[in-house]
């Protein structure tokens, strides 16, 4: 008899979410994996390490059982576990690139991710452009004989676009480089980057896998074992791994991930709709519109089109900071992907580190990260808020 679920047998994303990494616990057969609370390993002898347990900045076991599921729902073969998603980020490039190299980003990356290449990882001597990767043509057009990956979101973040990214990985491959791929906006359920083409996925595992706004934490998730390895060796010499009780939150968030993201589509999908035919709304970014540019792309790659919805108002920057000030049921505040609805205004908020930059996002423009509340209450709250 094993206490371990034979998820290898299973491929359904829902199975694998509840019992990838969760083996019941050897000593009293919890379901749930203990929270292993604990700096050091006794050892037996020198060197002599149970199951290659010996301080937890290097493994945990908690933390192993978050790895192992991150790494199954991605279908890659290396998950890893941060302490968030920009520590998540800094490991990986630092792995991937050394001074002189190049990177290329998005156009509308998030504030958090431009920062970190504009203002840290550029005084490291990496050098970065900025492309429209909706488009393949301008993204093959911007590498240079240095360029090390291509960097997209997907849906990006806040302007909702989407990029292409079999075709992107075609581009990488072509060039010899790197392909990794944001995944935090659609999480594992809605795409699998992997799956493809992309050499690594990226995660603020504080969003959508989490799903309680209760936990920060990043991952990073590949199918190379050879970048695995250097991965892991990285992200045991830096150290900003994710702690006990953080991988055990979202472990558990992650169990309920798919039946969260129905309902999150399904609700930005009526929120949407209510809003591109609002008098006060110029546009609706949301990839579940027919008339989005990237829709098409979208259902392709797509099990369904997320819970993250941007508007542009009318009367500009002052009328959209209104609306986040009158609305009630969606909660003024950054980050996303929990069950309760939040909303903010980029411009001001998550994304004011891009002002001034080809990143910069439009003043007039709302973010939505829409819950799991009764859709009937957020419309109506988005109505009396848009006034």
């Amino acid at each position: 008899m094993t206490d371990r679920h034979p998820v290898d047998a299973f491929d359904n994303f829902e199975t694998l979410a509840i019992h990838a990494g969760n083996t019941a616990d050897p000593l009293t057969g919890a379901v749930v994996p203990p929270i292993y609370q604990v700096s050091t390993y006794k050892q037996d002898g020198v060197g002599g390490l149970r199951g290659g347990y010996e301080y937890s900045r290097s493994a945990n076991p908690t933390r192993s059982a978050l790895e192992e599921n991150l790494a199954a729902l991605e279908g890659g073969r290396r998950g890893l576990a941060f302490a968030s998603g920009l520590a998540a980020e800094d490991c990986l490039l630092r792995t991937l690139l050394s001074p002189g190299d190049h990177v290329v980003i998005p156009d509308d990356a998030y504030g958090g991710t431009f920062r970190l290449f504009a203002k840290v990882i550029s005084r490291w001597g990496v050098d970065f452009s900025v492309a429209d990767t909706s488009d393949p043509r301008a993204v093959r057009a911007a590498l240079t004989g240095r360029t090390k990956a291509i960097w997209v979101e997907t849906p990006s973040n806040p302007l909702l676009g989407i990029s292409d990214i079999t075709a992107l990985a075609e581009v990488a491959r072509s060039a010899g480089i790197r392909l990794v791929v944001d995944n935090t906006f659609a999480s594992p359920y809605l795409q699998q980057p992997l799956a493809l083409g992309a050499d690594v996925v990226v995660h603020s595992t504080t969003k959508y896998m989490g799903g309680h706004s209760d936990v920060v934490g990043g991952a990073l998730v590949t199918s190379d074992e050879a970048l695995g390895e250097e991965l892991t060796y990285h992200q045991n010499a830096m150290g900003a791994v994710a702690g006990p009780f953080d991988a055990w939150l979202v472990l558990r968030g992650i169990k309920t991930l798919a039946v969260r993201m129905d309902r999150h589509s399904e609700n930005a999908g009526r929120v949407a709709d209510m809003l591109t035919r609002h008098p006060k709304v110029t546009r609706v970014l949301y990839p579940g519109l027919p008339e989005h540019p990237g829709h098409e792309t979208a259902a392709k790659q797509m099990r369904a089109f997320g819970g993250m919805v941007s508007f542009q108002v009318a009367g500009g920057e002052e009328a959209a900071v209104a609306v986040c000030d009158r609305a009630r049921l969606f909660t003024l505040g950054e980050s996303l992907g929990g069950v309760e609805s939040l909303l903010e205004h980029p411009g001001r908020m998550t994304h004011a580190s891009a002002a001034g930059s080809p990143l910069e996002v439009p003043a007039d423009l709302v973010r939505l990260s829409v819950g799991i509340e009764s859709a009937d209450d957020l419309i109506a709250d988005l109505r009396e808020a848009l006034g």
